[in-house]
């Protein structure tokens, strides 16, 4: 807790953060600050209240250095008993009622199994045979929140926020983990993920290995075959900028190539 209180930053920081997850911690069913604030100060709620609220809505502390200081302290711990094993790529949906929760809309949850009003985070965790550990963790940002200036004011969406898809934003985590030298081992992850040729692409390129699910109807180039330049017309000087198919050569769709 000390060094989750220094990674936050300031020292008027210390008190409220460690209370915070305290309240975290406890029993409760409700984890947002005011019945937190009561479980922890029955005698003085108003003013422990207030604590909290100016931690988690004011005050401007890093999560990603919270993470990098839970991961530097945990990591070493898990790999005593044995190497990273994989990168996991998932989504995890929170059913949330009313409609002022940052990201809240009607979306698949997975805790019930099907669309319900709610908010998803995207995550990055590095595991061992043993355990695994959330590295990097965003709340993903529905289009109708990312394009409405009124609600993104009302609860203080910074400006350099801007729309990305699930598997964007996955992608620049495991893009940042790479760059922070992140023992490394294959990305996992489900279809939701696998299915988006741009983020396949984009581990191949940051020279990762990779295991992802894929629908049966996803379409592939054979290995060793790619798409061809569409031919230039005699007399034409425009290179072309279409790919070209033809009855012999086209895409498959992964079922037939497996």
């Amino acid at each position: 807790m000390d060094g989750l209180a220094k990674a936050a930053g300031h020292a008027d920081r210390v008190t409220p953060l460690k209370a915070y997850c305290a309240g975290l911690l406890l029993p409760g069913e409700r984890k947002s600050v005011e019945p937190m604030a009561a479980r922890l100060a029955p005698d003085n709620v108003r003013r422990t209240h207030q604590s909290l609220h100016h931690l988690v809505a004011e005050a401007p502390w890093s999560d990603q250095a919270v993470l990098e200081t839970v991961r530097g302290s945990v990591l070493s711990r898990m790999k005593e008993n044995g190497p990273v094993v994989a990168w996991i790529v998932d989504d995890t949906g929170f059913p949330k009622k009313g409609t002022h929760s940052v990201g809240v809309a009607r979306q698949y949850c997975g805790q019930v199994g099907k669309p319900e009003n709610g908010r998803v985070a995207v995550s990055l965790s590095v595991a061992t045979h043993h355990a695994s550990l959330p590295i990097a963790w965003r709340l993903y940002l529905p289009e109708s929140w990312a394009h409405d200036g009124k609600r993104r004011k009302a609860v203080g969406v910074p400006p350099e926020i801007q729309f990305q898809t699930k598997p964007e934003i996955a992608l620049g985590q495991i893009r940042q983990a790479v760059e922070q030298e992140v023992a490394t081992a294959p990305v996992l992850a489900d279809s939701a993920y696998g299915n988006d040729t741009q983020f396949r692409e984009g581990i191949t390129q940051l020279d990762v290995p990779s295991g992802v699910g894929l629908h049966e109807t996803t379409t592939v180039w054979r290995p060793g075959e790619v798409p061809r330049p569409k031919p230039r017309l005699k007399g034409k000087g425009r290179p072309p900028t279409r790919l070209h198919r033809d009855a012999e050569h086209q895409p498959v769709s992964v079922k037939e190539v497996a």
